[in-house]
């Protein structure tokens, strides 16, 4: 089982790289939890669709020094966030082509296969600081 969620959550962050919609939303159930950092929580694959649409207009990054942990039902993950700042995001700074690189986690839920549960964890303080300075 863990093995298989190790592959599931690698899945995952492949269909990241690959900036892949449909992809990433194959691995979720239809009623995922999306717990955004220092935002709200978002239910259903549409919201996460919408999210990952904003993000991609916004944001490109790549994740590197990724590792990730499983057990039965939960895996998590550390990595480091290496991106550039695209498009003005509401209510951050403005966006002039800043790059950016921060350390950040993810925690997963998951039950038959698919992930039920997303909450991701960065410093938003040290990616403000990031932006403002370039």
């Amino acid at each position: 089982m863990s093995t298989n969620n190790k592959k599931l959550i690698q899945s995952y962050y492949d269909s990241f790289h690959n900036r892949n919609i449909e992809q990433f939303l194959a691995l979720l159930s239809d009623d995922v939890i999306h717990d955004i950092n220092q935002g709200d929580r978002q239910i259903g694959k549409c919201a996460f669709r919408a999210f990952l649409e904003h993000m991609n207009r916004c944001y490109r990054e790549r994740l590197t020094n990724l590792v990730i942990m499983t057990s039965e039902n939960r895996a998590a993950a550390e990595f480091m966030v290496e991106g550039t700042y695209l498009t003005t995001d509401p209510g951050l700074p403005e966006a002039k082509g800043q790059r950016y690189r921060l350390p950040a986690g993810a925690f997963f839920e998951i039950e038959a296969g698919k992930i039920t549960r997303i909450s991701n964890y960065y410093n938003l303080t040290d990616w403000i600081a990031q932006v403002s300075e370039s």
